[in-house]
């Protein structure tokens, strides 16, 4: 999205940023310590922690790898442009220009990355997707927005479990829950919580008249565990078991397995019918309970800041962050960033990228926080 010098002067200046933001020297003592624990013989005993500490240690050593090939790649340039001095030889140039522009593309992405600096981001996602007034109209739109979610985590390699889907009347769905596994999965698609609003000329009306259709996305960090930091009193809960039904293919059990809590203090529901047995589809419906209330008490606390500092927080839960409009013209655009594209088919094929790079800078320039 930005525009930046292949110089490599200014390569080299980026560069040595990235080794800053990236915390190279943390990092080279956290692998030295990790790859301690892995050498360790019992290490698989608990096979939950060994997962984790192989995933934190790859993604380190990924990260460490990345900055030496850049730094070996921005070498290798200056070293053909040096060449290029003695000898104008039009192959120096393109193999310096090539790799010049190499080592550009890849700082942009790092230094993407680098906006992702709150407490969560590298978290996986819970997400909730709520078909708003409208009936079937909107609840199409809630099913065309999880389409989007679900090509969206392909292209990244990021896995997407369904937990709960609540079928439309006619068409599309009411809802579905699910949760988005992947690096900084919930740092991406924070971006996305909001409502969402299509203008189109309707398929379900025979006058063919424009009708505009509102959709919420809600997201939270997901643990694997139900976090320490929330207390749940069992007593406060209501767990209704009922009939699986949706579209969760072979997986989804016939009988009363499914399982639906709800936090009586709080008014949240969260439901899980993926799972093969009543305490699996219980245990998750947990997870994402203690996700949920997580985030309820981190918005709270929000909020009573902002009411003691003065500010006023325009953009939240049920405000419309972004317009998707097909008809009589073609825009999708971003309410909080004013970032906007005309082709709307590739936003609804997964193309959200743009719009969660809007965002992150958007929110790193200091506006208010939603």
């Amino acid at each position: 999205m930005t525009e930046t010098s292949n110089e490599p002067r200014v390569l080299r200046q980026r560069l040595e940023e990235a080794e800053q933001y990236l915390q190279l020297e943390e990092l080279l003592d956290r692998r030295i310590e990790l790859e301690d624990v892995v050498a360790q013989p019992d290490l698989w005993d608990d096979a939950d922690r060994a997962r984790k500490i192989s995933q934190e240690l790859s993604e380190i050593t990924d990260d460490i790898t990345l900055h030496s090939q850049l730094s070996a790649q921005l070498e290798e340039a200056e070293a053909f442009l040096e060449l290029l001095e003695e000898d104008p030889d039009p192959s120096f140039r393109d193999e310096a220009d090539n790799l010049l522009f190499a080592v550009a593309k890849a700082l942009d992405e790092l230094e993407l990355r680098s906006l992702f600096t709150g407490e969560y981001d590298e978290s996986d996602a819970v997400c909730h997707i709520q078909s708003g007034e409208g009936g079937t109209e909107a609840q199409d739109w809630a099913e065309m927005l999880f389409r989007m979610y679900q090509r969206w985590a392909e292209r990244q390699g990021f896995s997407l479990e369904t937990t709960s889907l609540s079928e439309g009347t006619e068409a599309g769905i009411s809802s579905v829950e699910f949760i988005v596994r992947g690096r900084r999965s919930y740092g991406k698609l924070q971006s996305e919580h909001g409502v969402h609003r299509l203008v189109r000329i309707s398929p379900f009306n025979k006058q063919a008249n424009r009708h505009t259709s509102f959709a919420s996305m809600h997201v939270v960090p997901f643990f694997e565990e139900v976090s320490d930091e929330v207390v749940i009193d069992e007593a406060e809960l209501r767990v209704d078991t009922y009939r699986s039904s949706g579209a969760g293919g072979q997986h989804v059990n016939v009988t009363d397995s499914a399982v639906r809590i709800t936090h009586l203090p709080s008014g949240i529901v969260v439901s899980c019918q993926n799972e093969r047995s009543q305490h699996q589809n219980k245990e998750r419906c947990m997870q994402m309970l203690s996700a949920r209330l997580l985030d309820l008490e981190r918005k709270q606390r929000e909020q009573n800041l902002a009411s003691i500092s003065g500010e006023n927080q325009n953009v939240g839960f049920g405000s419309q962050i972004r317009s998707y409009v097909m008809q009589p013209y073609q825009m999708v655009k971003d309410l909080r960033s004013n970032y906007e594209v005309g082709a709307v088919d590739t936003v609804l094929d997964g193309g959200i990228d743009v719009f969660i790079e809007a965002y992150l800078r958007w929110l790193r320039s200091g506006s208010p926080n939603q």
